[in-house]
C-alpha cells in the first residue's frame, strides 16, 4: 500500500495559518496540498498562490474550482500564471459546483456533462500552447492563446482533475481528465462502483482505471481524545448534510435526516443552528464517512480508503490540532 497523502485546507483557519501548516506539511513528506472553493467565503487561487510561494516541493491543487464562473481564457492564463511561480507543481481541480449557490448567483447549470467537456478541451489546449478556435455550446473562443512574451513559452504540465460525484461525471472524469478528484463523506465503499465507472470511461480512449490518479478527499479529525474527535465532526456533517444533499445520498443518509436537518439550518448556516441540529448525525454515520478519532483510529480509516482505490488521501482536519493531523500521518 502506498503511503502518499495531501493536506485539505478550506476557511476554518486563518490564512496565515494555512501557509505554517503547508510548509510543516511539506516538512513530514506530505505529497500536495488543496485549497476548497466551496461556499461563498475563500477563493482556490489566491491561497494556491501562497502556498506555492512558501513552499519548494510540495504540489499545490485547487480543491475544487467550478468550471462555470470564469471565463475559459481567464481560467487557463490562472493556471499558466500558477504554474510560473511553481513549475510542475500546480493541479487543477475542477468541478461542476452545486445549488443552490449556482442558482442564487445567476448560474444555471445545464448540460453539466457537456460543460466540462468543453471547458477541460480547451483548457488542455491553451496549456499546450495552442492556437485555439472552439465554438460550442457553452464556450466560444476565435484564434486565442496563452501569449507567453516573457518566459516559459512551452507547454505546461497541470494535470485536470475532475471532481466528480454523480455516476454519469464519473465515466466522463474517466475518458477525458488525468485523474478524479473523489468525494469526501462517502463511505470507502463508495469507489467501489465510483471505480467502475471511472474504468468505463477509461476504456473509451484505450486506457483502464489504473491509468488514472485517484485522489481523495477524507474528513480527519484527530484527537488524543476520542469524544472530542468525534464531536468536531458531528458539527461539519451537520453542515454538509443541509448544504449538499447529493454527498448525503451518495453517504446513503436518509432523505428524512436531511429534511430534518435542513428545516433547521439556514443559508448560510449559524453555530447555533448546527448546535441544535447535530444530535440527528449519527455517530455510526460518522465513523462510515470520516476518519475521526485517536490517531491510530484516523489512520485505519485512512487505509480503508485506501483498499477501496484511493491513491491519495487527502486530508480535510476539521477541529482540533492540525499539526498533530500531520504528525499522525507524515511520511518522513
Amino acid at each position: 500500500m502506498n503511503n502518499r497523502v495531501a493536506l485539505y485546507l478550506q476557511d476554518a483557519h486563518e490564512l496565515r495559518d494555512g501557509l505554517d501548516y503547508v510548509r510543516y506539511a511539506e516538512q513530514q513528506g506530505f505529497e500536495s496540498v488543496w485549497q476548497a472553493e466551496s461556499r461563498l467565503v475563500r477563493d482556490a487561487i489566491v491561497p494556491m498562490a501562497a502556498y506555492a510561494a512558501v513552499t519548494d516541493r510540495i504540489k499545490v491543487g485547487s480543491g475544487v474550482i467550478n468550471n462555470w464562473t470564469r471565463n475559459i481564457g481567464l481560467l487557463a492564463a490562472t493556471f499558466l500564471t500558477l504554474d510560473d511561480l511553481a513549475p510542475d507543481r500546480i493541479i487543477c481541480g475542477i468541478g461542476a459546483w452545486w445549488d443552490p449557490l449556482a442558482r442564487n448567483v445567476g448560474i444555471e447549470r445545464r448540460k453539466p456533462l457537456k460543460a466540462m467537456r468543453e471547458t477541460v478541451e480547451i483548457l488542455r489546449r491553451l496549456l499546450n500552447l495552442e492556437r485555439v478556435t472552439y465554438h460550442g455550446e457553452f464556450h466560444h473562443v476565435d484564434g486565442i492563446e496563452l501569449d507567453v512574451v516573457h518566459g516559459r513559452r512551452e507547454p505546461r504540465h497541470v494535470p485536470i482533475m475532475i471532481g466528480a460525484t454523480g455516476e454519469k461525471m464519473m465515466e466522463l472524469t474517466g475518458e477525458i481528465s488525468d485523474g478524479v478528484v473523489l468525494n469526501y463523506c462517502v463511505p470507502p465503499e463508495y469507489n467501489d462502483r465510483a471505480l467502475e465507472q471511472l474504468d468505463r470511461g477509461a476504456r473509451k480512449v484505450g486506457r483502464t482505471v489504473d491509468d488514472l490518479d485517484r485522489p481523495q478527499l477524507v474528513v480527519c479529525s484527530v484527537d488524543e481524545d476520542h469524544e472530542a474527535a468525534i464531536d468536531s465532526t458531528r458539527e461539519l456533517l451537520t453542515q454538509y448534510m443541509a448544504q449538499q444533499p447529493h454527498i448525503a445520498k451518495a453517504s446513503g443518509v436518509s432523505a428524512e435526516v436531511v429534511h430534518e436537518i435542513q428545516s433547521i439550518l439556514g443559508w448560510p448556516a449559524t453555530k447555533e443552528q448546527i448546535k441544535q441540529a447535530k444530535h440527528l448525525v449519527p455517530e455510526e454515520l460518522i465513523h462510515s464517512i470520516t476518519a475521526s478519532g485517536t490517531p491510530d483510529e484516523a489512520r485505519a480509516k485512512v487505509d480503508e480508503y485506501r483498499v477501496h482505490g484511493a491513491t491519495c488521501p487527502i486530508l480535510y482536519p476539521v477541529g482540533g490540532d492540525v499539526k498533530l493531523l500531520i504528525d499522525t500521518f507524515a511520511v518522513n
